[in-house]
């Protein structure tokens, strides 16, 4: 990829019901969209997907790199701007192990008590993958290191 597209910034927001987790200038960012993982780049071409569970990448325009699982939500993306609505978000860093291991268990336990309510076992069933991203994302971040 020439160094000239790289360059090139936009500004990027991610905002959650809890808060405005980033409002800066990125060179690039990666977006774990509905239908798979997309890159955004200064000039892109207007844009709007749905997220799944998953990491949003942003290198800032110093350089360095952020990443912030997002359990779902949309992207809007215009060739200044790349806007993320979060459900959720949670810099990975932050991700403890054990204590979604613990929250993994306690969903597991109310699945089976929602097993005659459709309309429950589908949220739950929702927030345990949810869950297992996140675990999945908290191991792979704990290997690299």
């Amino acid at each position: 990829m020439s160094d000239a597209l790289t360059e090139k910034t936009f500004r990027f927001e991610l905002v959650s019901p809890e808060a405005i987790l980033a409002s800066i200038e990125a060179r690039m960012v990666i977006v774990p969209g509905e239908e798979g993982e997309f890159g955004v780049l200064a000039d892109h071409a207007p844009l709007l997907s749905s997220m799944r569970p998953g990491v949003v990448t942003v290198t800032a325009a110093d350089g360095t790199q952020r990443k912030i699982f997002v359990s779902g939500g949309f992207a809007d993306v215009t060739g200044t701007q790349c806007s993320v609505l979060a459900e959720e978000a949670i810099d990975v860093a932050e991700l403890d192990r054990d204590a979604l291991a613990a929250e993994l268990a306690d969903l597991t336990d109310d699945l089976e008590f929602a097993k005659d309510d459709a309309v429950k076992s589908v949220h739950v069933r929702r927030e345990i993958d949810i869950l297992k991203a996140k675990i999945d994302i908290a191991e792979a971040t704990a290997r690299a290191a």
